[in-house]
């Protein structure tokens, strides 16, 4: 068995690492995130992910389906984004009021029954006012009817990753089937936020005028100390009060959604501290830039005698403050290598251990080519291995 030089560090955390064994097998990769630790909380369902890599902190009942309310309109809204990204809709255009979108009950952006109403004003009124009215306009206006726009919302939420996730319309009004988790609603947002940023900027307007009347954004935590920029909240009867949150602090991004809540306040009272926690108790880790060498692996009949070993992504891992102490880093990999390699042959993994959380494996690559020796230097090398052994 051979050791490998222990793997280097660009920067100073007090980390145990491991020197990389030789091993019969590659191991598969695994994308784990870290385990999400335990917080108390009021919600009936809680979900916090850390955006840049997508680990999850908090999981609440992550997966069960439960009814979104309001917070369905980030998807309306996601739906628009898109058609406004691809060019297909200006924030000029104009889409027509229905009658059965002025007649919508609840929360309005009041646009007057067969007017034409802009797509920017549309999207004000359904982000800042939270309007029925606003998101059937959309609806109807992108998908002809909403009930069709709604197939089309749950074909996206499948195309990004909403694995559980129905929707019936374009507003959160209670309806059978109509269902989402809370994680679902993460992966929206982040999606939101990661392929439209500029357009994503709406969410932190903290009021709107429509039809001369004022209303303020909902978001109980936007514009405060938290750091909060987005996204929804929701509530009906049976749901509770939910939220849908992202914040940004020292350049670390967090995505909250809770939901059954008891209250407005409980609402504005828990995502404050579930945020503070997770922003308190995680941290981000870089270990490796994209292309930067990790560490060789031993060549076997080579041109030369390593490969330099390249990761094809940065390494960036979320992990609890606490366990980076005792964070374990290991190259493993089937050798010696046989020759001829080619830059980018998967050649080995990267794999990092954290007591107490899911072992986070990635793949690693030859960062050149290594040719194959000629039959000369073969002999020569056979002859070498069986007097001297591979560390001859």
């Amino acid at each position: 068995m051979t050791l490998m030089p222990p793997v280097p560090f660009k920067n100073t955390l007090n980390r145990v690492v491991a020197g990389a064994f030789i091993l019969g097998s590659v191991m598969a990769m695994s994308m784990s995130s870290a385990s999400a630790q335990a917080i108390e909380t009021n919600a009936r369902e809680a979900f916090i992910m850390d955006f840049d890599t997508g680990a999850v902190l908090l999981d609440k009942e992550g997966d069960t389906l439960t009814e979104p309310a309001s917070m369905t309109k980030m998807m309306t809204v996601h739906m628009l984004f898109k058609y406004i990204k691809d060019g297909r809709v200006s924030m000029d255009d104009t889409f027509h009021v229905s009658e059965k979108a002025w007649r919508k009950g609840g929360s309005k952006m009041f646009v007057e029954v067969n007017s034409n109403v802009s797509v920017s004003d549309l999207l004000h009124g359904i982000i800042v006012q939270s309007g029925n009215d606003a998101a059937i306009v959309v609806a109807e206006g992108l998908g002809g009817s909403e009930e069709a726009f709604a197939e089309a919302m749950t074909e996206e939420a499948r195309a990004i990753g909403m694995t559980k996730s129905v929707f019936k319309n374009a507003t959160g009004w209670p309806a059978e089937g109509h269902l989402v988790t809370v994680r679902d609603l993460a992966i929206l947002a982040r999606d939101t936020i990661r392929n439209f940023p500029d357009l994503y900027e709406l969410y932190s307007v903290k009021e709107f005028t429509y039809n001369g009347i004022r209303q303020p954004n909902r978001n109980p935590l936007l514009g405060t100390s938290a750091g909060v920029d987005g996204l929804k909240t929701g509530h009906t009867e049976a749901a509770g009060y939910g939220l849908t949150a992202s914040a940004e602090r020292d350049d670390r991004r967090l995505i909250l959604v809770v939901n059954g809540l008891d209250s407005v306040r409980e609402r504005r009272t828990e995502s404050q501290k579930l945020l503070d926690w997770g922003f308190r108790e995680f941290d981000n880790y870089d270990l490796f830039a994209e292309g930067e060498t990790v560490s060789s692996a031993n060549v076997w009949l080579g041109s030369e005698p390593k490969v330099d070993l390249v990761a094809d992504k940065e390494v960036l891992l979320t992990l609890p403050r606490t366990a980076s102490r005792d964070m374990k880093v290991s190259v493993v990999y089937e050798g010696p290598v046989p020759a001829p390699i080619s830059q980018g042959d998967q050649i080995a993994m990267l794999k990092v251990e954290v007591p107490d959380q899911d072992t986070i494996e990635f793949p690693l690559y030859a960062a050149h080519d290594v040719g194959r020796l000629g039959f000369v230097g073969r002999i020569g090398a056979a002859i070498k291995y069986l007097l001297w052994g591979a560390n001859g």
